[in-house]
């Protein structure tokens, strides 16, 4: 074989795998932006990447992740979604609640939004109804509005000879806060409690709150779903336990960073539902023809250590039901 034959032939071999590669479709990228820190979501960004398993998707394999962190700062998250439409992501996934579900709206009507939210996605306007969502918008909601009733019977199961309890809403999530309070008063009159609601909505209000309550002779207190709050998780359980004021919220690291109880959907369910929707979506599924998913487990967490320090004895029935005793 002549020389230049040769190196053609090795030229074309070399050249083949190139072009190939060339031809290969772009990775897709999945946008999340969330209102919380990293170390905040990774109980729900695990979930999210077994959904995205679920449906044949690994980060860094055959799919990309642009994540955009507020770290509890609200307002950055019209910056942070414009950056990830801006970067024409394929799907935009709103892990921040209700506001950042509504943001991501507000900044784009045609990359494919799927959220994680406990409002009701049709009163605020994130879907035209829950089986037929329309637009480019669709998502799974929790249960965190309608057990709050629950995590009032709890506090009263728990520590009957209370009559006053506060519950903390944030008033700049109005979706989220209104609502809260409507079931939470029905609730309490229904146990003959008397019920103060208490607001917060920046970091500076949180120390206030607490002082507010101590004001009402408020026995306990019942954190009602937000994200904001959830930022908060460590400071708000320090602060009830500095206070001495056994208080309930809906997820486990709540009660990890020391707060009594916690009382709520399954943040493993609910953003592994996420995960399958954008999922299925980058496989071709259109936002508009799949229906609002409903996650329906809940799940219990008592933290036994912070119960002793405030001179509390769970009754074993209640002990029996939780999904773990924090020791």
């Amino acid at each position: 074989m002549r020389r230049r034959e040769l190196i053609g032939l090795l030229c074309g071999t070399v050249a083949w795998p190139i072009t190939a590669r060339a031809q290969q479709p772009p990775v897709p990228v999945v946008g999340i932006l969330a209102v919380a820190s990293p170390e905040d979501n990774a109980d729900r960004l695990r979930a999210f990447h077994e959904g995205l398993r679920a449906t044949g998707y690994v980060e860094g394999h055959n799919v990309n992740i642009e994540y955009k962190w507020a770290e509890a700062h609200t307002d950055r998250l019209a910056e942070l979604a414009a950056q990830l439409v801006h970067d024409q992501v394929a799907v935009l996934v709103a892990a921040g609640g209700t506001a950042s579900a509504l943001t991501a709206k507000a900044a784009t009507a045609s990359i494919p939004i799927v959220f994680g939210i406990a409002a009701d996605p049709v009163s605020v306007g994130l879907v035209a109804s829950l089986r037929r969502p329309g637009g480019n918008v669709t998502g799974v909601t929790s249960l965190n509005i309608e057990v709050l009733p629950k995590r009032l019977e709890l506090l009263h199961e728990l520590l009957p000879s209370i009559t006053n309890v506060g519950l903390l809403v944030n008033p700049a999530v109005p979706a989220l806060a209104e609502p809260a309070l409507s079931v939470s008063q029905a609730a309490a009159q229904a146990l003959g409690l008397q019920l103060h609601a208490v607001h917060a909505s920046s970091e500076r209000d949180l120390d206030a709150i607490f002082a507010s309550l101590i004001q009402l002779h408020a026995g306990a207190l019942v954190i009602a779903p937000d994200n904001f709050f959830t930022a908060h998780s460590q400071q708000l359980a320090a602060l009830a336990t500095r206070h001495a004021l056994p208080a309930i919220y809906e997820f486990r690291q709540f009660a990890v960073a020391g707060g009594l109880m916690s009382y709520g959907s399954s943040e493993t369910e609910y953003y592994r539902l996420v995960g399958t929707y954008a999922g299925r979506i980058l496989k071709g599924d259109k936002a508009a023809d799949l229906p609002v998913q409903q996650s329906t487990k809940v799940e219990l967490y008592i933290n036994l250590k912070t119960a002793r320090a405030l001179g509390i004895t769970f009754p074993l029935p209640l002990l029996g039901r939780a999904d773990e005793v924090i020791e």
